[in-house]
């Protein structure tokens, strides 16, 4: 909770401490009124110290009756908690709590405010006794709740945070609220805490939904490809989730990738890739600038004879016994600029049916969808990825990032 908040929250008890003062003014006799009258006025301009002196005045009058108690416990805790006297605050308020005297959504409001004071005062055990009484009170406010999470992270109880973490986010997506950054942030801490890469990976997928930031989606990158069982065969495929994601940035990036494409056979992607390396001022400046220019040279001269084999390579594919041909032609011509006639050629390849690595062909057709802006076509590809090689996680992001901007 943030010091505006915070301040906010203040303002807020100060209200109800003055309203509930002025409430019960026929209650309270003289002696007690002026003092606690001047306080109200003082609290009101935010003269918190002097407020509290004022309280004090009152609280020497002895034979307190409960109305002029309650009245001044909660005067007292607003007043010191404004001046910065939280141990004065806390103890008053849990007074008034305990006097069962108060409005109930007056209750409320004091158990928010000794959560945070608590919080604040690094006593997390009695943070977390007053938020769950909030909660159990009805207490409705998410940052309050975000609160015992973050009592028990604090506490070093990461089981119960990662707990409290994942129903608090599956309630905001229930109710179609985007769960806060911060909340994220610390369900990955959990998982890192707990050494649960699973755990971190579905956190960091969640993360990078709703907060679609370079330096989460490398991370997730990084995991997920450095994860034990990741084929090699998929390094291409990484290249292309960062260059989607925003994560090409070096001259080995876009070189390695270029090489990656050519080598398996996409003439057009290599020379692509190569030529945004150019474009971008990253490849072709340096000591290294003549063999980046080499590799764009036979990127070009890949494409091209790419492109004049596209007619034989057809007849062939059509001519095969498994589909395999028709998946990579078809995924050719999308990177060449033919999206709609690589697509069904992709889509054909799959339904022919004798691939070895149909997963692979399903991850690449959701690619050539997503590259060619057909979006939900794209996601419902990504989701019929199986397997544990590695493809399915790449499909699995494949979809995070396909329906989410990035920033």
């Amino acid at each position: 909770m943030s010091r505006f908040q915070i301040a906010r929250l203040t303002l807020l008890l100060v209200a109800i401490s003055v309203g509930g003062a002025a409430y019960a003014q026929e209650s309270v006799r003289a002696e007690l009124g002026k003092p606690l009258q001047q306080a109200q006025e003082m609290m009101r301009a935010q003269r918190y110290k002097e407020a509290l002196a004022k309280v004090r005045d009152a609280d020497r009058v002895g034979a307190k009756n409960p109305t002029e108690q309650l009245t001044l416990d909660r005067m007292r805790g607003a007043a010191a908690q404004g001046a910065g006297d939280n141990a004065t605050a806390a103890k008053s308020y849990e007074s008034a709590i305990n006097s069962g005297r108060m409005p109930a959504t007056d209750n409320v409001k004091l158990m928010q405010a000794l959560a945070i004071l608590y919080y604040r005062a690094q006593d997390y055990a009695k943070a977390q006794t007053w938020i769950q009484r909030y909660i159990k009170e009805g207490g409705t406010d998410p940052q309050v709740r975000a609160l015992l999470a973050q009592t028990y992270f604090l506490n070093n109880d990461f089981t119960k945070a990662q707990k409290e973490l994942q129903s608090s986010i599956q309630a905001d997506e229930k109710a179609g609220r985007t769960p806060s950054e911060e909340s994220l942030q610390l369900l990955v801490s959990c998982a890192l805490k707990l050494n649960d890469n699973s755990a971190y990976v579905q956190a960091m997928e969640k993360l990078v939904g709703a907060y679609p930031k370079k330096q989460y989606w490398a991370d997730l990158v990084n995991r997920i490809s450095s994860k034990k069982g990741f084929s090699d065969r998929y390094a291409l495929d990484v290249f292309r989730l960062r260059l989607a994601s925003g994560l090409l940035k070096s001259a080995g990036d876009y070189m390695e990738m270029s090489q990656l494409a050519l080598q398996a056979g996409f003439g057009a992607e290599g020379k692509k890739i190569a030529d945004m390396g150019f474009k971008a001022g990253v490849l072709g400046v340096g000591a290294e600038g003549p063999r980046q220019k080499r590799l764009q040279d036979l990127a070009n001269k890949n494409a091209a004879e790419e492109k004049t084999g596209f007619a034989a390579a057809e007849s062939a594919a059509l001519a095969s016994k498994d589909g395999t041909d028709l998946v990579n032609l078809g995924y050719s011509l999308v990177a060449a600029g033919q999206a709609e006639k690589g697509l069904a050629l992709m889509e054909q390849g799959i339904k022919k049916g004798g691939l070895k690595r149909l997963d692979e062909a399903r991850l690449h057709l959701g690619v050539a969808y997503a590259s060619a802006g057909k979006k939900d076509s794209a996601i419902k590809a990504f989701k019929t990825v199986q397997g544990t090689d590695g493809a399915a996680d790449l499909a699995r992001l494949w979809v995070v990032q396909t329906g989410t901007p990035m920033n």
